[in-house]
């Protein structure tokens, strides 16, 4: 792709943990209303990397651009102002609030700042977008896991992010619960989102991505649509071994 259409331009990033090196000279652009994937077995840095560009981690070397600017020297909050909005494997809410006031939390703080009532009527909107409007009084411990996940995403998306990062939304669901999910995030396809997807569900990333990252032992070993990375032989040996592949 040409990286000078580009929202998000990652160029030659490394992550050093010590001795370790957990990403290795990774290079990637994701275009505007393109949904790409970051798959990759355990452990090969797909969430190093989601880390990275939300500003959990500063890269060693390397650099992350958001439309142009630059963003990896940036600390977390700079950069979901800027406009990264992002979910985490293990989905982080504020326990003491409503399920309104998380997602108001979201409004306020996010890319497009939002506040009092303005906040409080985007945030329903918000929740009714993701099925939640109905259960907007409730409290954080009345909730399956799902609608968890449901309200972190509506939280992430009352920010109004320019590019939302999905680290393994999906993880953790029953089957029912995913095709919920997968329904969920086509929808968030579907209104034109620019979205990185870090995901194992090999069905999501085929029925929703346009282009595939595929990392191994912190490296890039591909990149394409999802049916040219999946029948890519490194790729299957990645993740099968070499007696597979």
């Amino acid at each position: 792709m040409n990286s000078s259409r580009a929202v998000l331009s990652v160029k030659n990033v490394t992550k050093r943990f010590g001795g370790l090196i957990a990403v290795s000279n990774m290079s990637f652009d994701v275009a505007e209303h393109e949904m790409v994937g970051v798959i990759g077995p355990n452990g090969s840095g797909k969430t190093t990397m989601i880390n990275m560009i939300s500003g959990l981690y500063a890269p060693s070397d390397g650099r992350i651009s958001l439309k142009g600017r630059l963003i990896s020297d940036r600390q977390p909050q700079a950069i979901a102002r800027e406009g990264v909005g992002r979910t985490f494997q293990l989905v982080r809410l504020l326990p003491s609030l409503t399920v309104l006031e998380n997602v108001v939390a979201g409004a306020v703080y996010g890319h497009r700042r939002r506040w009092g009532r303005e906040a409080e009527e985007f945030a329903h909107d918000v929740l009714e977008r993701v099925g939640m409007d109905a259960m907007s009084y409730a409290q954080i411990s009345s909730l399956t896991y799902i609608d968890q996940k449901r309200v972190e995403l509506a939280r992430t998306l009352a920010g109004e992010p320019e590019v939302l990062l999905l680290d393994e939304w999906l993880a953790g669901l029953n089957p029912t619960e995913l095709e919920t999910g997968i329904e969920l995030i086509h929808a968030l396809r579907d209104e034109g989102r620019t979205v990185v997807l870090v995901e194992h569900v090999m069905d999501a990333i085929r029925s929703l991505c346009d282009r595939c990252v595929v990392m191994s032992s912190g490296a890039k070993i591909a990149e394409g649509t999802p049916d040219e990375v999946l029948s890519d032989r490194e790729v299957v040996r990645a993740y099968l071994g070499d007696d597979d592949a």
